[in-house]
């Protein structure tokens, strides 16, 4: 099936060919005209759908940075206090939902209002807290969904190298830098190496540097 080009793409006006020039340009090429025609509105169509699909993925690219700060949505981020206040809405007038008192701790931020952020944590507690009292200092947990399961540090970036400790769950690490597949993280008595898939805080396949 061969595309009216008189048709927009994209939501664009319809151009209007006259009959006289499509008239002409037949007795120029004779009879290789519809042969050439096709090819013309098959190309013309192939540039039209790739706008389209570089149009889209902009769009869809934009969606996903923050309104207020221009950075990627979604992103980790760190509480710089140990008393932040967890709001149901976007202001002070908002009730408090939670309190958390653990400065340091990693929260993804999953939305952006003026000053404020909507943040989640590593158990699904959502809310919204102000910009001010979240940082850019990357941190995780560790391995905070498998309670009671230790989770080894090694000493170098493979798990034949020689371990250096057990971490329970939920403790708190300083991300140093992650190479996609493992981290660099120290913490209160530990530095050493983790599989990234073992801490909450990063993403998979990310690289910090």
């Amino acid at each position: 099936m061969v595309r009216d080009l008189n048709r927009p793409l994209c939501g664009a006006a319809p151009s209007t060919i006259p009959r006289a020039d499509e008239k002409n340009l037949g007795s120029r090429m004779g009879q290789t005209a519809p042969h050439w025609n096709r090819l013309f509105r098959r190309a013309v169509l192939a540039v039209g759908v790739a706008f389209c699909a570089l149009a889209a993925g902009e769009t869809a690219q934009a969606d996903h940075v923050g309104s207020a700060s221009g950075l990627p949505i979604p992103r980790y981020v760190s509480l710089k206090s140990d008393r932040v206040n967890l709001r149901e809405g976007p202001s002070k007038d908002h009730r408090t939902i939670w309190v958390f008192q653990r400065a340091g701790l990693p929260v993804e931020i999953t939305a952006e209002f003026d000053t404020w952020r909507k943040v989640r944590d590593s158990e699904g507690a959502e809310g919204w807290v102000l910009h001010s009292l979240l940082s850019g200092r990357r941190t995780a947990l560790v391995t905070p969904w498998k309670k009671g399961i230790y989770a080894t540090l090694y000493s170098k970036a493979s798990s034949k190298s020689a371990p250096l400790a057990k971490l329970q769950p939920n403790v708190l690490a300083s991300v140093r830098g992650c190479d996609g597949a493992w981290c660099r993280v120290s913490g209160e008595g530990f530095d050493g190496f983790i599989p990234q898939s073992n801490l909450w805080g990063v993403y998979p396949n990310e690289k910090i540097e």
